[in-house]
């Protein structure tokens, strides 16, 4: 797939909004198991939602916010049909291109995709620990 025939941006209606649970659905409620409870929190009208394309189709999504530690990415998922396409990559590039601060910048990150992280800079911070029954490592952002 062609970079070209990817497309990210900020969700701006109520249907992309839609399509983004839809896709957090499928990809961690339904396939990882995580606790709908879990995944849907008090944060969504308070977080900046992205919705990726591929050919015109939504495929992946992710979000940031504010929190007291610095600015939180989290919920990146790209659907199982359309990984390792470069996907994850496009929505990590235009999730940072929205943060007006590049203070503080961390994630927490399943233990597969920390390499996707990686390239953009982020590194491990602390031992990995669990969370929804995943094992992840906190990483940021390092200049």
């Amino acid at each position: 797939m062609s970079n070209e025939s990817i497309r990210v941006r900020k969700v701006s209606s109520g249907k992309e909004m839609d399509a983004v649970f839809e896709i957090r659905q499928k990809v961690f409620v339904d396939e990882q198991q995580v606790d709908p409870e879990e995944e849907y929190d008090n944060f969504e009208d308070t977080s900046h939602h992205f919705i990726a394309f591929a050919d015109d189709q939504p495929v992946g999504t992710a979000r940031w916010r504010k929190t007291p530690n610095g600015i939180k990415l989290e919920r990146f998922a790209v659907l199982s049909s359309h990984r390792n396409m470069g996907i994850g990559q496009e929505i990590v590039r235009a999730v940072l291109n929205d943060i007006p601060h590049r203070e503080n910048i961390y994630l927490h990150s399943q233990l597969p995709a920390c390499s996707l992280y990686r390239r953009f800079g982020f590194v491990p911070q602390g031992p990995q620990f669990e969370e929804a029954n995943i094992m992840h490592y906190k990483m940021v952002l390092k200049d």
